[in-house]
């Protein structure tokens, strides 16, 4: 699922979708389906708890950074039933980030220090917006990526794909 207005307008070439899914298949996953979705929380939780009841992964790309319209954290803690919280430890590495810029942190970027309980965060060297890894109890598992290539590529590889094959993911089917 790949969030953003900038796909479902045209301004953007969402290519994600494909890499994600190429990786996918080779690692044995079966993909169901792929969607762009504009940067609009009912829609964006709508197709999550619809992609919860059909799948047992759901991996989302884009909608994490600070900005009113990055609205992906609060649509996948709504789907899941959960409350976000900042996490003390992702909010000291955000404001190192600008410490370590000479600047001052921006308030808005705390909301990419919010994890709900159920989610892990996922580091993100690479820029300002961690992913989740979300287990939730029905074993079902939501994934979220930032959306620049630049970031999503290293923390699937890195993280996720890490998390999937000890679940069994690329095991004998």
């Amino acid at each position: 699922v790949a969030i953003g207005s900038e796909l479902t307008v045209g301004e953007t070439t969402d290519t994600n979708s494909g890499e994600l899914a190429r990786s996918l298949v080779a690692h044995g996953v079966t993909v169901g389906r792929i969607a762009n979705l504009p940067d609009d929380l009912a829609v964006v939780v709508d197709a999550l708890r619809s992609a919860l009841g059909r799948a047992d992964l759901v991996v989302t790309t884009g909608g994490l950074g600070p900005t009113p319209d990055d609205l992906t954290r609060e649509a996948v803690a709504e789907a899941c039933g959960e409350t976000v919280a900042v996490d003390p430890a992702i909010l000291e590495w955000l404001r190192g980030l600008w410490s370590r810029r000479g600047h001052p942190f921006p308030s808005v970027n705390e909301k990419q220090a919010w994890l709900i309980p159920s989610a892990t965060s996922l580091p993100n060297p690479n820029g300002t917006a961690p992913g989740w890894f979300v287990e939730r109890p029905d074993g079902r598992v939501v994934v979220t990526l930032p959306g620049p290539p630049r970031e999503m590529r290293p923390m699937w590889a890195d993280e996720v794909l890490p998390r999937l094959a000890a679940r069994g993911v690329g095991g004998d089917l």
